[in-house]
This record gives C-alpha cells, structure tokens and sequence, in this order.
C-alpha cells in the first residue's frame, strides 16, 4: 500500500526546511553567550532579598530596588573573602556577571565580590586609616627618600606565584641585566598577610643586602588589596631605612602603602623602570662621552704638538751656533793678522827712513839697533798678548758652545718626557686599548662610517670589523633589533 499525505502536513514540513527553528537549548544557550559578551563585570547596587545560605556554602538572594528585582548567586570561593554577614533588607554593592541560569532559563547574576553599600565598611576603615595617618605626617614628602641612580640589588615583597612578580623580574632583566634581584616571598592576601608584607620588609632592612625595595602586587578589589591598607604594615613602610616603592594594583588602585612608600608606582611593570635606569640609554650615553673625551684629547694631542714644533722652530740649532762663532773667530784671526801685517810693515818704513837719513856714526847706529831690538821686543810682547788673547776668547767660545749644547739638550730631554707622557696618556683611553678586551669597531665598507645601531645597515651591505689584531669583512645576512 502507498502512504497519502495530507496537504496540511506537507505543507508543514515545507516550513520546517526553509526557517531556522531553535531548539530550547539552544535559544537559551546564545542567549547566555549573548548576555555575557556584552556586559563585562559591572557594580550593582541593592538591597538584600530572599536570601538563603544552605550548607553547600554559596549564597542565593534576590537584589531588588523599588521597580525590579533580579536573582543572584555567589559561590562558596568567593565568600570566604567577605568581611561581614549578608542579612536580608541590607543595603549591599556587588561586582557581578551578567548571566543567564540555562536549567530554568532564568536572567541571574553571579557576585564575585560584595561590600556595604554606600561608603562600605571597609571604605569607611580606609579613610579613617589614612585620615589619621595623614595627620601624623607618615604621608609628607618631606619624609620620602630618593631612589639611587644606579642601584646593585633590587629587593620584591610579592607572592612568588602572582603575575606582578614576574612582570616586575621580566621589566628589571630588560632595562638593567647587571641589576641582583632579591624575592622576599609572602601572601598578599588573606588573614596574616599583612603582617608577614611588614616582617619581610623589616628583614629585608636587617639583612641590608638591597638599595631599593619594591612592595606590590596584581589588581583586585578593595578586600583583594586590604592586606595594604594595614596601620602595622604602614608603620613599618614608613620606619624603612631603604628607599621604597609601592606598585600595589592597577592605576586606579590606590592603599595606604601607596601614600607611605617613597614612590608610587601605577602598575608592578613600571615600578621596575622608576627602580632602574636604562641600560641602553646608558650605554649610548657612555658611547656619546667616550667619543667626546676622544675628541678632546686628540685635540690636547695636536695643541700640544703644534706648540712643541713652535719650540723646535724657535729654538737655536747648536750646529748653527758652532759655525756662527766658528766664523767670529776666524773673522778675528783674519783682523789680527791684518794689524799685525800692518805694524810691521810701519815699522820696516820707519826702520827703512831711519836707515836712509842715518849717518855711520857707530855710537847713533848702536841707539838705533838699541830701538829697533826694544820695539822688536815690544811687537812680540804685543803679539803675544794677541796670541793669548785670541787664545782665551776660543776657550770661552768653547765654554760658551759646551752650556749652549747642555741646556739644548736639558731642554729636548724636558720635551721628550713631557712628549711621552703625553702619548702614554693618550694610549690609555685609545679605542686600540677596548679592541685588547676583546671588542671590535664595526663600519660600513664603503664610507668607514662606525654602526651604532642595527638601522644603520641594509641587507646585503659590506661591512668591516676591526678586531685587536686584522680585519673581517663581512655581508649583512640577516639585522635583529633585540
């Protein structure tokens, strides 16, 4: 037998086909995701309704306000945090999700943190805290330390397993490698965390082996960072002989461990840049110094050299000063000759007219023999004392060329030591001394220029590496900026 179907019924299934029918399911399933995707944790504010604490532990109530009402839930992990006994027709701030309960598709919210509405009991406590703290002058910057510039070991008060630690360690590795970091591991959250936070600060201070001391943690609620807000632990905080740093929970987050520590920080990660210089920028700042002390001392160098060849021009050759008296004596020796020439041939003439006009008196011949032998006599006295006197001007010539060549040579000895030290110092902040260490200098094949940087090369580029002794050549394969 054939099956009849009645136009009704195909017409139905015709329907079906064409439009996408939801299962119950599923309807209620995207319902959820929907809710929950659009609203991130919000805060609400009600008052307590219906409440019910069986023994599982979680809470359920209904938040109401004068027009609506909407059912709540907060699970037992998240009660053990609250600092009060929720009572219905109590006034109460909530951060919750925005859910949707898929077994009876119910609209609910789940509470992952409740407080007294209003100020809350624990805002009130904070700012009593700080109000009194305040007035005792544990908040005046008058009282707050420097952080050192360069400081060797950097001590963290933080939970070894939470994010901020490790951001911080990730931060200080990055900027200042050289730096010793100390972990000083607590609890910073939860009954007697407080007091362990102000036991490790002051063994930190005991032990003095940091020069700064960062206190943090990651972001949370008020109860999440109430262990901060400690009148023991601000105490302690303020008493610290280290220079501090608080980096407790987000921007927003203030405790009064941020108002008694010597710096704020908004965030863990940039506590650790206030607490650190950067390593590049004083690297490149060194680099800009060294270059500008060897400028300096190659200009000294040349200074010096130009005046030293001043000297050397404007000093008298010692060569120069024996030919110039070598000359002056000759010159003597020429004119004493002359004079004597010159008085002899006087005294032949006068001898020669003597003679002329003498007559053969024996008695007239003997005076004149007599005058002749006296003159004689004095002409060799005279030469004599020429001769001694020429004599005793080349001793002093001699004496006088002798200091000349001593104080010459006291005044190059005096340069070339003057000179040497120089150059010595010169050798000590030589690049060549750095190439010993085992650097090298890296330029660009075709201008010489020095790299400093990574983007001051291209792929493929010839380059030239110094080291202490030859040379490399090499082909940019591959740049990183790390």
């Amino acid at each position: 037998m054939s099956s009849l179907s009645s136009p009704d019924t195909n017409s139905t299934l015709a329907t079906r086909r064409l439009k996408d029918v939801y299962a119950v399911s599923r309807l209620v399933r995207e319902a959820r995701s929907a809710l929950e995707g659009s609203f991130p944790l919000v805060w609400v504010e009600g008052e307590i309704s219906n409440l019910a604490m069986p023994a599982s532990g979680h809470i359920y109530f209904t938040l109401k306000d004068e027009a609506a009402q909407v059912r709540c839930a907060m699970f037992r992990n998240r009660n053990r945090q609250l600092r009060f006994t929720p009572e219905n027709g109590m006034q109460v701030l909530l951060r919750v999700r925005v859910t949707l309960y898929e077994g009876r598709g119910e609209f609910q919210l789940v509470v992952e943190h409740m407080e007294e509405a209003g100020s809350g009991a624990l805002q009130r406590a904070y700012e009593a805290l700080k109000y009194r703290l305040g007035q005792e002058g544990l908040f005046d910057q008058e009282n707050k330390k420097s952080l050192p510039s360069m400081p060797s070991s950097i001590g963290i008060v933080s939970s070894p397993d939470g994010a901020a630690v490790h951001d911080i360690i990730s931060v200080l590795n990055r900027r200042f490698p050289a730096v010793n970091i100390i972990l000083y591991p607590v609890a910073v959250q939860g009954e007697g965390s407080a007091k362990k936070i102000a036991q490790a600060i002051t063994t930190a201070e005991e032990r003095q082996e940091c020069d700064v001391l960062i206190i943090g943690r990651g972001g949370g609620s008020l109860e999440d960072l109430w262990s901060f807000n400690d009148e023991q632990l601000a105490r302690t905080l303020s008493a610290c002989k280290i220079p501090t740093i608080s980096a407790v929970g987000h921007e927003v987050d203030f405790t009064i461990a941020d108002f008694v520590a010597d710096v704020r920080a908004p965030t863990p990660s940039a506590a650790a840049e206030l607490a650190v210089p950067d390593s590049a920028e004083l690297l490149n700042k060194v680099q800009g110094l060294g270059r500008r002390l060897t400028f300096l001392v190659s200009q000294q160098v040349q200074n010096k050299s130009r005046h030293l060849q001043h000297l050397f021009r404007r000093l008298p050759q010692p060569k120069t000063q024996i030919n110039q008296q070598a000359q002056l004596i000759t010159r003597l020796k020429q004119q004493l000759n002359r004079s004597w020439l010159r008085i002899v041939e006087n005294k032949q003439q006068k001898l020669d007219l003597l003679t002329a006009r003498l007559t053969h008196p024996q008695a007239k011949i003997d005076t004149q023999q007599q005058k002749v032998a006296g003159l004689k006599t004095r002409l060799q006295q005279a030469i004599k004392q020429q001769s001694q006197a020429v004599q005793q001007q080349q001793q002093n010539v001699l004496q006088l060329q002798k200091q000349l060549h001593n104080g010459m040579q006291q005044i190059i000895t005096k340069n070339k030591t003057k000179l040497s030290q120089q150059m010595r110092t010169l050798a000590a902040v030589s690049p060549l001394n750095t190439l010993e260490r085992g650097y090298s200098i890296t330029t660009l094949a075709t201008s010489g220029q020095v790299l400093q940087s990574s983007d001051d090369v291209e792929l493929g580029q010839e380059i030239n590496v110094r080291l202490q002794q030859g040379q490399l050549m090499c082909e940019v394969k591959e740049k990183k900026h790390d």
